[in-house]
This record gives structure tokens, C-alpha cells and sequence, in this order.
């Protein structure tokens, strides 16, 4: 019995690991093996930007290239204020109201800018007043001259009294001169008092819709902001509702398919059963840092009361305006022109498929739709084409797709 609990020399521990932590090992070392395949096929993969393939509808039409969310907003919006500081006796505009260019929407307490009007009146009838007094003068002045003149050209009269005649007649006319630049002053003030008189009358700046009724009546509306809470700086707001538009973002990775003048269809988020047909004003040169997207313009071609500005819209770019295809059904897909390239002369595209490239041969139609080429085959709508591939790029590489459009 002794003899059987004898161990072997092969079976004692000679201090290696325990046999139960082989497992362990075996595992981590599959797990770096999978983490370290997976970064080498990251590394050699390639960040591709791809477009989807519209397919072309019965009516002419395409389906969007592209799609993003904006707002409606005014290119043309004021919010009218005073040229002077002044108590609201008046305000007469709400909010709905439609005004018309000149229209009076609003009042001052105008009192003691009335007094200085007609203060200023009162000023250049004076000097009026003195002008024909000045030429009356003038007048009488001018005759003894003649008169003087004549009695010393026969002895009657000493040369001296006629030069006194002579001295008087330049003197008036210097009264005159000066009675008439008094009158130009007090016209000038007289305008002036005007001016600022009429700052007591507030009037729309252009036709509009009242958007915003910013001040009553007693209310201290000064141009500039006097601060404490107490002066308000607006009477109203006016939008011109034939300015509207919609401003869109568009992420950087998709800006190449907006073009100018290209068509659009925009649908408004408290509407979702009306589009409106629209197309792209222009695409504005700067770019947003934190977002990465550019804004784009959007004109819209109908307009009705239920558009109104920053309500929420969704903008779909179309590849084609609904006349630029004949009316019969095109077949194939409609892909970016840039997404077609020559490899050993042959035109082909790259589709993307499962994180791999593939490369198809395609016989794009002879005459464009618009911006976008028709590929009668080999492309399914939705397969997404690559964007000006690499020459490096080849059927079966890795690629990686460039963030998507918002």
C-alpha cells in the first residue's frame, strides 16, 4: 500500500506554472492575436467618400442625392426702433398685422419738439420780415443817390453829399446780404426742427407681417439701450414674407453634390405632406469648425401662410430638374460624374459592399441627366458608388466610408 502512494519523478512539480493557468494564457494570447489582426486590417484600410445611386422615376424626375435638415429664415427682417428718445403715445400694430412701406405703426410724445418747430417758424418769418425792410431801404437809399447825384453834377450840391448817398446806398446793400443769410440760417433751422419733429412718427420700413409687438403705450423706447430693464429698444418686428428661404447644413464629406441652381424639394416638419419645390441659391464659402458642415442656401418656389420663419424643414437635393429627362422611364441609376473612372479603358465604378470594394464595369448612357450620369446597369439604386477613387484602389480593398450626411 505504501508502495502505491510512491510518486514518479514524471509526475512531482518541477516549479512550472500550475497547469490550471495554461487555459488562461491560451485565451489572452487569441484575444491580443484577433485585437492586433483587427488593427492591421484597420491600418491598411482606405477612408473612402461614397454617394448612393438614385434610381430614375417614371416622370422625369430623380429621387434625392442627398438630404438635410435647416430652417426657414428671413433674408429680409427689421426691428424698428426710434431715431430719438421719446415716450410712446401711440402703438398701432399687433402681432399678425399686416403693414405696408411708409405706413405709420407707432407715436412720440412730440410737445416740446412741436414748441421748437414752431419756434423755427416763427424764426424765418422774422428774417423775412427783415429781408423786405432790408430792400425798402435799399430802395429809398438808391433814389436820394440818383437824385444827389444830379444836384452836385449841376453845382446845386457839394460832391461830398452825394458821396454820402453813394456810402449809403452800399450799406444797405450789405443790410440786405446779411437779412438774406439770416433767412437761409433760420430755413435751415426750420428743417432741422422739422426733421427731428418727424422723428416723433414711426413708420414701417418696408412691407411686411408684424412678428413681434415689443413696446406699449407710456413706454420709454430710446435707439440706444439705456439699461436697467426700463427703455425698450424696438417698437416691433417686420418680416417680409416674399424674403423667406431655408438655411441647411450640409456635412463637409457631401458639399461636392450641391451645385447652384440645383433642385431641391423641401418639406416642412409641421407639414410632412407638402413639398415644395425649391433649388439652391449658392452655397455659402465658410465652414463650421465644431460641426463639420457648410450652409447652404435654399429658395423656396411656393409660398403660403404656412410658412413662417425658423420653423424646421427638411431639404431632399435632387440630381436632375423634373424637365432634364425625357417622359418616358429612363432605365439604370443616376451616379455622380466623379464617380466613374478608367481602369485599363475600360469605365468603371467602386461599390462598397461589407467593408470591400468592388469593381464593376459600367457603359454610362451618352448624354447626361443633368449633373449625374446614368449608368443603365451593373449599378442597383442604393448601392453606394466611391467618389473619385485612388488609383490605389482595387477590387477587394478594405475600405472605411467617410462620415455620413446629417
Amino acid at each position: 500500500m505504501l508502495n502505491d502512494l510512491r510518486i514518479e519523478g514524471r509526475q512531482r512539480d518541477d516549479g512550472g506554472p500550475p497547469r490550471w493557468l495554461w487555459p488562461a494564457l491560451g485565451t489572452a494570447v487569441v484575444v491580443l492575436l484577433a485585437g492586433a489582426g483587427g488593427w492591421f486590417a484597420l491600418a491598411r484600410s482606405t477612408t473612402v467618400q461614397t454617394a448612393a445611386a438614385v434610381a430614375v422615376t417614371a416622370g422625369g424626375g430623380a429621387s434625392a442625392v442627398l438630404q438635410a435638415t435647416g430652417y426657414v429664415t428671413a433674408r429680409r427682417q427689421a426691428t424698428v426702433s426710434t431715431q430719438i428718445t421719446g415716450t410712446l403715445t401711440e402703438v398701432l400694430i399687433e402681432e399678425g398685422d399686416h403693414v405696408q412701406k411708409g405706413q405709420v405703426i407707432a407715436r412720440l410724445e412730440d410737445s416740446g419738439l412741436r414748441a421748437s418747430l414752431n419756434v423755427a417758424q416763427a424764426n424765418l418769418l422774422s428774417a423775412q420780415a427783415q429781408i423786405a425792410q432790408a430792400q425798402a431801404q435799399l430802395g429809398q437809399a438808391d433814389a436820394d443817390a440818383r437824385r444827389q447825384n444830379e444836384l452836385a453834377s449841376s453845382g446845386m450840391l457839394s460832391r461830398q453829399a452825394a458821396e454820402q448817398a453813394r456810402t449809403a446806398v452800399a450799406t444797405f446793400t450789405a443790410q440786405l446780404e446779411a437779412r438774406r443769410r439770416e433767412a437761409d440760417a433760420a430755413r435751415a433751422q426750420l428743417a432741422q426742427a422739422q426733421v427731428n419733429f418727424d422723428y416723433t412718427v414711426v413708420r414701417a420700413p418696408f412691407s411686411g407681417v408684424v412678428t413681434v409687438k415689443a413696446a406699449q403705450v407710456g413706454e420709454i423706447v430710446s435707439p440706444l439701450s439705456a439699461g436697467g430693464g426700463f427703455t425698450r429698444t424696438g417698437v416691433g418686428t417686420i418680416v417680409d414674407m416674399d424674403s423667406l428661404e431655408v438655411d441647411v447644413d450640409v456635412s463637409e464629406a457631401y458639399i461636392g453634390q450641391v451645385k447652384p441652381d440645383m433642385p431641391a424639394e423641401s418639406v416642412l416638419d409641421a407639414y410632412p405632406d407638402w413639398k415644395v419645390p425649391s433649388h439652391v441659391i449658392a452655397i455659402v464659402p465658410a465652414a463650421d469648425r465644431g460641426k463639420a458642415t457648410i450652409k447652404v442656401r435654399v429658395a423656396l418656389e411656393q409660398k403660403d401662410a404656412r410658412l413662417v420663419p425658423d420653423i424646421g424643414v427638411r431639404v431632399s437635393f435632387l440630381g436632375l430638374r423634373p424637365t432634364a429627362v425625357p417622359t418616358q422611364a429612363a432605365k439604370g441609376v443616376l451616379v455622380p460624374p466623379q464617380a466613374v473612372v478608367q481602369r485599363d479603358g475600360q469605365s468603371v465604378v467602386f461599390i462598397v459592399m461589407d467593408g470591400k470594394a468592388q469593381q464593376r464595369n459600367v457603359k454610362p448612357a451618352l448624354q447626361d441627366v443633368g449633373s449625374m450620369k446614368l449608368l443603365p446597369d451593373a449599378v442597383k439604386p442604393g448601392e453606394r458608388v466611391v467618389l473619385s477613387p485612388s488609383a490605389a484602389l482595387h477590387d477587394g480593398s478594405d475600405v472605411r466610408i467617410a462620415g455620413e450626411a446629417r
